[in-house]
Formats: C-alpha cells, sequence, structure tokens
C-alpha cells in the first residue's frame, strides 16, 4: 500500500481510535445484514427496507447538524463514551426483541429512529476527532482509513453476519453488534484527547456559522453541487441490497451477505489508496472523476441478470462511490479550521441526513411499482446527467476566466 496513505497509523492514537471504531462496524454491519434479510424475506418489499434506512439516517437531518455543532463545544471523550454505551444498549434491546419473534418491520423501523439519534450526537464527535490524532498534512489519508474502516467492517461483517445467522440465527448477529461497542469505549478510555476550544455560541448560531462558511467558500461550495446529486439519486441503491440479492436475483442470506462484501471491497480499496491518488491528482479532480464513473457502475449492476455479474458491478459501485464520498469529507476537513471543524461539517450532515432517506422512500416506492431493475439503473442515468450538467458550467466558467484578461 502506499505509504502516504498509511502515514495515520504511526499515530498511535489513532490507531486505537480506529482499531475500536473498526470492531464497532463490523458489529455494525452484521446487524445490518441481518436486519436486510429478515425484513425482505418477511415482507417481500423494497419500501420497507427504505423506511427502516430513512429512519436511521433521518436524525442526521434534524440531529446531526446540532451534534456537529456541539462537537466544538462539549467533551469528545465523555459524548463517545456515553453515546457507544447508550447505543451497545440499544442493539441489545433490539436483539432481545427479535428473538422472541415478535418484532415487527414498524418496530424496527422505531428502533432505527432512536439509534440514529444518538449516532447523530457521537459521529460528529469521532469525525472532529481525527485532526488531532494526526498531523495535518495527514487528514485527507486519516479520512480515507476513517471511512476505509467502516468499509472494511462492511466486508467482514456480512460474512460474519451469515455465520452467526447458520449457528445461532438472526438474534445471534444481532448480539454481537451489541457487544461490540465495547470497543469504541476501551479505545477513547486509552486515548489521549487534545481538543481545541470553540467559540460558545448559541446553538443555532453555531449551525449558521457552518452554512454560511460553506457558502463562501468555493471548494465547499462546488464539492456541495457534487454531494447533494449523489446522495439524492445515486445513495439509496445502498438500503436496497438486500432486496436485490433476493427479490430480484432469488437469492438468500448468502446472496446478499456476498452483495454487501462486494460492495465494501471497492470501499475499501477506494479507502485505503485516497491519500495517494490525492497526492497525484488533486482531490476536487478525484471528486469529480469518482461521481461520473459511478453513474456506468450503477447501470451495470442494476441491469445484471445473475448474481455473479452484479457482484463484481457492485464492487466498482464501491469503489466509485467509496472515492466520492471520502472526497466530501476530505474536502469540508481541509476547508474548515479547527476550531469551527464541527460547524462546518454540519454541513454534509444535513445534506446527507435530508436526501438520502428522502431519495430512498421515493425509490422505494418507484421499486415496487415499476421494479428495483429499473430504479437503480435509471439513478445511474439520471446521475449522469447531473454530472454531465456539472462539467459544462465548469467549462464555461473557465472560458470566462481565460478571456477576462483580453477583454
Amino acid at each position: 500500500m502506499p505509504s502516504a496513505s498509511l502515514a495515520p497509523f504511526r499515530s498511535r492514537s489513532f490507531r486505537l481510535m480506529w482499531g475500536g471504531a473498526l470492531l464497532s462496524n463490523v458489529g455494525t454491519w452484521m446487524e445490518t445484514v441481518a436486519l436486510g434479510y429478515y425484513v425482505a424475506e418477511s415482507t417481500g418489499k423494497a419500501s420497507w427496507l427504505a423506511v427502516i434506512a430513512a429512519a436511521g439516517f433521518l436524525p442526521g437531518a434534524v440531529i446531526g447538524p446540532v451534534g456537529s455543532a456541539m462537537a466544538d463545544r462539549l467533551r469528545r471523550r465523555r459524548v463517545l463514551a456515553v453515546g457507544s454505551t447508550a447505543s451497545g444498549l440499544i442493539a441489545a434491546v433490539l436483539a432481545i426483541w427479535v428473538g422472541t419473534g415478535k418484532a415487527t418491520p414498524a418496530g424496527i423501523a422505531v428502533v432505527a429512529f432512536i439509534a440514529g439519534c444518538v449516532s447523530a450526537f457521537t459521529f460528529p464527535s469521532f469525525q472532529t476527532t481525527l485532526p488531532i490524532l494526526v498531523p495535518r498534512d495527514q487528514l485527507v489519508a486519516a479520512v480515507g482509513l476513517s471511512n476505509a474502516q467502516w468499509n472494511i467492517g462492511r466486508v467482514i461483517g456480512p460474512a460474519l453476519a451469515a455465520i452467526a445467522i447458520a449457528l445461532g440465527g438472526i438474534q445471534a448477529a444481532l448480539w454481537c453488534n451489541a457487544a461490540s461497542y465495547l470497543a469504541v469505549v476501551v479505545a477513547v478510555l486509552l486515548v489521549r484527547f487534545h481538543q481545541p476550544v470553540g467559540e460558545m455560541r448559541p446553538i443555532f448560531g453555531a449551525l449558521a456559522d457552518g452554512f454560511r462558511f460553506a457558502r463562501n467558500s468555493p471548494a465547499m461550495r462546488s464539492m456541495l453541487v457534487l454531494m447533494t446529486a449523489t446522495t439524492a439519486v445515486a445513495s439509496p441503491f445502498i438500503a436496497f441490497v438486500p432486496q436485490m440479492a433476493t427479490t430480484v436475483l432469488g437469492g438468500g442470506s448468502n446472496v446478499t451477505s456476498l452483495l454487501v462484501t462486494s460492495q465494501g471491497i471497492g470501499a475499501v480499496i477506494a479507502a485505503f489508496t485516497l491519500g495517494a491518488v490525492t497526492q497525484r491528482f488533486s482531490l476536487a479532480r478525484v471528486m469529480l472523476v469518482a461521481v461520473a464513473a459511478l453513474c456506468p457502475a450503477l447501470i451495470v449492476y442494476g441491469t445484471a441478470p445473475v448474481a455473479w455479474v452484479a457482484a463484481p458491478a457492485l464492487t466498482l459501485v464501491g469503489l466509485t462511490y467509496g472515492y466520492a464520498f471520502t472526497s466530501f469529507a476530505g474536502v469540508a476537513q481541509e476547508s474548515a479550521p479547527d476550531e469551527m471543524r464541527g460547524r462546518v461539517l454540519a454541513v454534509n450532515s444535513f445534506v446527507l441526513g435530508v436526501l438520502y432517506p428522502a431519495g430512498a422512500l421515493i425509490q422505494g416506492e418507484l421499486a415496487d411499482t415499476i421494479g428495483l431493475r429499473w430504479v437503480t439503473a435509471g439513478s445511474g442515468l439520471l446521475l449522469l446527467v447531473v454530472v454531465g450538467v456539472v462539467m459544462v458550467r465548469r467549462a464555461a466558467v473557465s472560458d470566462r476566466k481565460q478571456a477576462a484578461p483580453a477583454q
């Protein structure tokens, strides 16, 4: 692996936080696959998967920006420790309920919403901790590795979920997730935090600071255009992977695990190589090319006739999607001053929290009506049109800038 991409591992604190988060995310993906398979098998409807996905992400729109703003003001060690403990307890309750055989999709959506509320406070504190764990010139690589541990969990978690389900049923995978949150608590207790203190502003004033900074930053403005389009149009495919595996491709939990793992492999490759790639090419160029390449990848995945074609196509989706979203986070982290990093990241949280669930709900209803294949391939085509418009506008702006001195 390129040394630039792995440089953050030289920091003991980064290694501890990364390892704890990895174990926790393995558990999260075990739960995601287990619940996705449970809901897909019990309902047969993509719309229920969309409702549960939306319930988990909606707090990111409502509470996420507040959590991001508060990350500049609260003790992040305390937020991470308390939040991870609460998340573990919620996961344990879900495991007990599913184990009784009385869990319903609507009830699971409620639990997902509650868990999302907790995550909306804890995840921003984790994000804003990265710059104090590594030197600033390693920040983009650290963001990439942070996304890598999430996606390594996506690779390992589904395989472990399949084993856990085979040995102890769906509730066994859920119990593994509940236990995994202890890893974050232990890591947080072992890491020394040197947290810069942000300005003590009223919460809505703090949120306004983040949006004002994004509006005035050319890098943030360009990034948010692509992030908005990608989140609304392309991101919902994630919620429908279990439905693609079962209803469309006719598989079971093994095929579900295969597809989720395939996406994760591509995303891990993207995350581990981002630091080296952005050293050779600009972060803005990597971001634009990644979003453009995501479009045909989604089309191939959506039209794949069998699982052995869908799996490598989804690996390509995971690779391009991983580059895109890691680049979005990298732009925000690089642009933000240390003292208001949480407030700037609140803008990303708001975009993701609003547009992902909205897109998933709309595409879920469409999938139940016209078919998931059409919706997935159509999202790739629509995003391609948006990217084309962005590239044409950028070319026009560039031409005007070049012509200006001659006038």
